[in-house]
């Protein structure tokens, strides 16, 4: 069982749930912020806890664009993959949108030409 979180746009929130969803029913941990921060948690905290016991960033691209957080998250978590410790980003495109520059030779389960297929790669992708 991996630990997943998954970083996209609010505006995305509830095609992250149903991901989310078929993530765990595979017998892997997700971290969604919408399930983790409580009314009360610092955000930030919450965030920072959930990168840390990451073995993976599911990286969503979206119709959105990208946001503050989401760069936050992906550009922390490419350090810490960058320097060896232990979290893989795996890119999927949600609803849309471009991956970064840096990220774009990364290979990405696309969701929105055929969800059921896209899922089942980023699953194999995730041991």
């Amino acid at each position: 069982m991996a630990n997943v979180f998954i970083s996209h746009r609010s505006a995305d929130d509830l095609l992250a749930q149903r991901l989310a969803a078929e993530i765990g029913a595979a017998g892997h941990r997700v971290w969604l912020d919408d399930f983790e921060i409580n009314i009360g948690d610092s955000i930030t905290e919450r965030i920072s806890d959930g990168l840390a016991g990451a073995n993976y960033l599911v990286l969503c691209y979206s119709s959105h664009g990208m946001s503050p957080w989401l760069n936050r998250e992906w550009m922390s978590s490419l350090e810490r993959q960058l320097s060896g410790k232990g979290i893989k980003i795996l890119p999927v495109v949600l609803s849309g949108g471009k991956p970064p520059v840096i990220l774009a030779d990364i290979r990405y389960a696309d969701l929105v030409g055929d969800w059921t297929k896209g899922v089942s790669e980023l699953l194999r992708a995730i041991r």
